[in-house]
């Protein structure tokens, strides 16, 4: 499995214990939706300028917004290996905005945006209560299992 971590932004400083824990939740993730491991993923960190760019040039949502997801399959079972199931978008100025209001570490809310993105790559979606119940519970048990809990 192979990680592909590109910093694009200068405003938010992350040091190497993130990193090693994005690829922890990354690896759990595969591992809970039983996706071989031979499989790439691409995360970028970006400002919350470069975010706001993508997410209304692809969204269509005019404003920036902390994370982005770009699926390369709609049913990631189906997949033949090796190959990159997506790409990864996170602005980490937005996770370091989220993490102060709710009162929480930057280090669980960038893990919180790495798992609710992963489980977006596996096609899961919250566009209802049901399947928004469905994600909560799968990004909740990855983050749990780390030891990264609410606060």
């Amino acid at each position: 499995m192979e990680i592909m971590i590109d910093n694009r932004q200068k405003r938010v400083e992350f040091d190497e214990k993130i990193e090693k824990l994005i690829r922890k939740s990354v690896n759990l993730c595969l591992e809970k939706e039983e996706v071989s491991k031979d499989v790439e993923v691409s995360i970028s960190f970006v400002d919350n300028g470069e975010i706001h760019i993508l997410n209304r040039d692809f969204r269509g949502v005019d404003r920036p917004t902390d994370v982005l997801s770009f699926p390369q399959y709609e049913n990631i079972k189906e997949i033949n290996e090796p190959t990159c199931i997506g790409d990864i978008v996170i602005s980490l100025e937005k996770a370091k905005e989220q993490a102060c209001e709710y009162e929480h570490s930057f280090e669980r809310e960038v893990l919180f945006l790495t798992v609710h993105s992963m489980f977006h790559l596996f096609g899961y979606d919250h566009d209802t209560e049901e399947n928004r119940k469905i994600m909560r519970k799968k990004e909740e048990e990855v983050l749990e299992e780390m030891g990264i809990l609410r606060k």
